[in-house]
């Protein structure tokens, strides 16, 4: 440590929202360059490259090959999926010097659909899968929790290749095996949920997600192990009912209820039996679609007024078409703010503006809602009779006690970080840049693809955010940056050569070691550093040398034990491979 180039904080920097990013920055793990982009440290890198080699030691073991894609890409793949207008503003656009548009790659579906292209022509050839571990670059609008979202990031990619999906089902089953042995070599704890596959397309698609406080991703799970991300939960849909023999609409004045609480307190004092609780109203909620060319829609969404619209959720069905908050009610009158009603909407109607309503908005149903005037609202609406909509969307926020879709229990709701992520990309990318080969009868057929993902960089920080205490890191034996931190204290030099003759005993015995000789520094900052750094196990040479003792001490449990400096290295050896 007197040569490591290293330097530990005892603050917190000021820009460090979750634990993984202050105590990897205050351990000299990372230093922050630019907003969302990090400098690997020496022991921080360590880390990273234990976390790459457990990657690739499993996705060699499925048989998956490694290549390389350079991160500067051309523009025409992307063109031709779409994706160079799709990806908006989070794609790095830039020009050469002969003004020729590039791309630094978010991902690369494109470049491995090509390169299967350019080299095989024949099912003799596949199945392949073939990955690399490369960094990607997203211009993330708010860059934030240090590695878990940047601009700059390490992910590993991989894309199975198949004729048919038969094929792709092995393969697929193959990459999830592989996932499962990968995170539970990291340590990490994690859940498989159903996702959406989003602005990757493809069908069936699952994440690995890490159960923490700080994620920004919401997941749900019944008893009975249903489990998904909340972008790809489905309504259980109530029956529809029969429109003979419902009431008739009836408008009611209802001043000052611009919001569904003000407007359920009236409600209950105008029909004080009905029962009216705030999911018998129809709440719509006005959008603005920013479409990838530029052209915007307003949209409005139909839901159960006992529930708000879930940006993530809307954003999933929407994409890669973009969510803003609407504000041109002045230049759409037929909008009255606080009590529109579906009477006036539908792609079919004057007003030409979509409606799209919540599965649990079925024909039948009785709703109060907007009677498209300021102060009034209508009674009794019915959904098939008196209004239509254009189609069903999934916005609706998700509630704990929803019954999940399998008819497996309630819900209950929690937050994860997405590790991983899973694909069957079925054709899409296939059939935008021609990837056919010939079938057994000689005829063309177009490859259907899976693609797999692993954050990389950000598996260091969820490691340290699930593992670290309240002195520090606590890194799991796999990825730690050594096996052991061996603490010469004192001043004595006698001790210093027994620390040093430890050490290297047990680096001869294949061991990592990180030993603490800077010759000025006191015992107190050389413990604090060596339970801020945390490595799995920790040997003291101290006071104790003259008894002929070192101490031996488990970071992760705290347990503590003196042993003879005879035999020392053999002992530490033991705990460490046990």
């Amino acid at each position: 440590m007197s040569t490591l180039f290293l330097r530990t904080l005892r603050d917190d920097p000021a820009d460090a929202e979750v634990p993984s990013h202050r105590l990897l920055a205050r351990g000299g793990y990372i230093r922050r360059a630019a907003p969302g982009g990090f400098t690997w440290l020496p022991l921080g890198y360590r880390v990273f490259r234990n976390v790459e080699r457990i990657v690739r030691e499993e996705m060699d073991a499925m048989g998956a090959q490694e290549v390389a894609f350079p991160a500067l890409l051309p523009r025409e793949p992307y063109e031709a999926t779409g994706r160079w207008t799709e990806y908006g503003p989070n794609l790095f656009r830039l020009k050469d010097r002969r003004g020729n548009d590039f791309l630094l790659g978010p991902t690369h579906e494109e470049m491995f659909t090509l390169l299967v292209k350019d080299l095989y022509g024949s099912y003799k050839d596949l199945p392949v899968s073939l990955y690399q571990i490369q960094t990607k670059y997203r211009d993330e609008a708010r860059p934030r929790a240090g590695l878990f979202r940047g601009r700059e990031f390490t992910m590993k990619d991989s894309y199975s290749f198949d004729v048919d999906e038969a094929g792709l089902d092995k393969s697929y089953a193959l990459h999830r095996d592989a996932y499962i042995r990968i995170f539970d070599r990291l340590g990490l704890e994690y859940v498989i949920v159903s996702a959406m596959s989003g602005a990757m397309g493809g069908s069936r698609s699952e994440e690995f997600l890490h159960p923490t406080a700080i994620g920004e991703d919401t997941f749900v799970r019944s008893p009975g192990g249903y489990a998904a991300n909340v972008e790809a939960v489905t309504t259980v849909v109530p029956d529809e009912i029969p429109l003979e023999g419902q009431p008739a609409a009836h408008v009611e004045d209802t001043p000052d209820t611009p919001t569904i609480e003000s407007l359920v307190a009236v409600a209950q004092e105008l029909f004080p039996d009905a029962g009216y609780t705030a999911a018998s109203t129809l709440k719509n909620v006005v959008v603005s679609l920013v479409h990838p060319d530029g052209t915007r829609e307003p949209l409005v969404i139909g839901l159960p007024g006992d529930r708000e619209v879930d940006a993530k959720r809307l954003e999933a069905q929407l994409a890669p078409a973009e969510v803003e908050p609407f504000t041109d009610f002045a230049g759409k009158p037929v909008l009255v703010k606080g009590y529109i009603g579906p009477q006036v909407l539908g792609a079919e109607s004057e007003s030409k503006i979509r409606y799209l309503v919540d599965p649990r908005v079925v024909a039948g149903t009785r709703w109060i809602t907007g009677a498209n005037e300021a102060g009034k609202h209508v009674f009794d609406l019915v959904a098939g009779r008196d209004f239509t909509w254009d189609g069903v969307i999934e916005a609706a926020e998700v509630l704990p006690g929803d019954p999940a879709p399998d008819g497996s229990g309630p819900l209950e709701l929690a937050r994860g970080v997405e590790m991983g992520h899973i694909f069957q990309l079925g054709r899409k990318y296939a059939e935008a840049l021609d990837l056919k080969v010939l079938d057994e009868n000689g005829k063309l057929v177009t490859v259907t693809m899976g693609s797999y993902g692993i954050g990389v960089s950000r598996a260091v920080a969820a490691i340290a955010e699930s593992t670290h205490d309240e002195l520090g890191l606590v890194w799991p034996r796999e990825v730690a940056p050594a096996d052991v931190h061996v603490v010469a204290t004192g001043k004595d030099a006698a001790v210093f050569e027994a620390a040093e003759a430890l050490a290297t005993e047990l680096v001869t015995a294949g061991l990592t070691v990180l030993y603490d000789d800077r010759p000025k520094v006191s015992p107190g900052v050389k413990f604090k550093d060596a339970e801020l750094l945390g490595m799995p196990t920790i040997v003291t040479v101290g006071r104790g040398l003259v008894e002929g003792v070192l101490e031996l001490r488990d970071r992760k449990s705290g347990e503590r034990a003196e042993i003879p400096v005879d035999g020392a290295a053999a002992r530490v050896v033991a705990a460490v491979r046990t």
